[in-house]
C-alpha cells in the first residue's frame, strides 16, 4: 500500500511556461499580415517623400530629415563650441599662470636691485660722512672697516687694518656719529676692537651741558652707564655725553652719546646713556693715531660756529659733539 507524500505516489506536473524568444516568434506569426501591411505603408510614404516637393523645390524626405537630425546637429555643435572655448579658457589659463611666474621673478630680482642699490647708497652716504669726518679732525686716521664679530659676544669685532697700518692697542675707534670703542689686541692685517657697551670697558667721559665729569662703563645690553656723577650735578635725558681725555686713550670732546635715564643714588647719579654710534651695524670706522695728546679738538660752540660761518646751512654735519 503507497503512502501519502512517498517518492513512489505520482506527483501531478505543473504546466510548462513558454520562454520569451517562442512568445516573440509566436507573435510575430500570429501578426505577420500586419507587419507586411507596415512595411508597404512606409515603403510608399518614403517613396512618396523623394517625389513629393515643397516651396523652394526641396523634397518632402529632405524636410524630414533634417526635422530629425537638426537637434543631434544642434546638441553636437553646442558640445562642440563649448570644449572649444574650454579648450581655450584652459589654454588662456596656463598662460596667465606663466606669465603670473615670470612677472613675479621679474618683481623679486626689482627688488633684490632696489635693496642692492639702497645699500650701496647707504654705504657710500657713511663713506662720505667718514671722509669728511676724517677732513675735519685735527688728528691723523686710518679708515678700516669690520670685518667680523668676536665669537660669543657682540661687544667685540674685528677691522681689517694692524701692525702693518700703524695700528697699536689702546687706539679710539670712531664713527661719523661718534665713538665706538677701542683696540685691545692687535695682528699684523687685522685688530679686535672693543665696544663701549662691553662690561669690561671704560672711557672718560662728561656731561656736555655741565662739564660734569665721570667714567663711562658698559652695561652688556647695548648702553651704557656713567659713573661718578654727584647727585647735585643737573642732568637731564637728552644731554650729550662726551669724552673727558682724562682716560688718555679718547681724544677730548669726541661725542660718546646721550642720556636716556636718570636717577638719584645714595651719592652718585643713576645715569643711562646711549651710543650715538650704530654699534650692532658698525661698517665703516675710523681708528685714531697717537699721538694725540697736544691734538685740541674744536669744542662743541667752537665747531658748531665754525661750521655755520664756512658750510651751508644744508650741508651742517658736526661730527665731534652733539648734532
Amino acid at each position: 500500500m503507497l503512502e501519502v507524500n512517498s517518492p513512489e505516489t505520482p506527483q501531478p506536473r505543473s504546466p510548462r511556461v513558454p520562454e520569451a524568444p517562442e512568445l516573440v516568434h509566436a507573435f510575430i506569426n500570429r501578426h505577420i499580415p500586419f507587419f507586411i501591411l507596415v512595411a508597404v505603408l512606409l515603403g510608399q510614404l518614403i517613396f512618396l517623400a523623394f517625389q513629393v516637393t515643397r516651396k523652394h523645390n526641396v523634397r518632402l524626405i529632405k524636410l524630414w530629415a533634417v526635422a530629425a537630425f537638426d537637434p543631434f546637429e544642434r546638441s553636437l555643435r553646442g558640445l562642440t563650441d563649448a570644449t572649444a572655448v574650454a579648450v581655450h579658457t584652459y589654454d588662456n589659463l596656463g598662460r596667465a599662470q606663466r606669465e603670473n611666474k615670470d612677472l613675479r621673478q621679474q618683481l623679486a630680482a626689482a627688488r633684490a636691485k632696489v635693496l642692492e642699490l639702497s645699500e650701496e647708497g647707504v654705504e657710500n652716504a657713511r663713506l662720505k660722512a667718514l671722509l669728511g669726518l676724517s677732513s675735519r679732525l685735527p688728528l691723523r686716521t686710518v679708515a678700516a672697516t669690520v670685518i667680523a664679530a668676536s665669537p660669543g659676544t657682540s661687544s667685540a669685532v674685528f677691522i681689517d687694518k694692524g701692525t702693518d697700518d700703524g695700528l697699536v692697542t689702546d687706539l679710539p675707534v670712531m664713527t661719523p656719529e661718534g665713538i665706538a670703542g677701542k683696540t685691545i689686541a692687535v695682528f699684523p692685517h687685522t685688530a679686535q676692537v672693543l665696544l663701549i657697551t662691553d662690561l669690561s670697558s671704560g672711557a672718560g667721559c662728561m656731561i656736555e651741558k655741565t662739564q660734569a665729569e665721570g667714567v663711562l662703563k658698559g652695561d652688556g645690553d647695548g648702553l651704557c652707564r656713567l659713573a661718578y656723577i654727584m647727585n647735585e650735578e643737573a642732568v637731564a635725558p637728552g644731554d650729550a655725553v662726551v669724552t673727558s681725555g682724562l682716560d688718555q686713550i679718547y681724544p677730548k670732546g669726541l661725542l660718546v652719546g646721550r642720556v636716556v635715564k636718570v636717577t638719584d643714588g645714595n651719592i652718585y647719579k643713576n645715569i643711562t646713556v646711549k651710543p650715538e654710534a650704530a654699534l650692532d651695524r658698525l661698517g665703516n670706522v675710523l681708528v685714531v693715531l697717537k699721538p694725540f695728546t697736544a691734538a685740541k679738538l674744536p669744542s662743541s660752540s667752537d665747531d658748531r660756529r665754525q661750521e655755520e660761518s664756512q658750510t651751508p646751512i644744508s650741508n651742517q654735519r658736526p661730527a665731534l659733539s652733539h648734532r
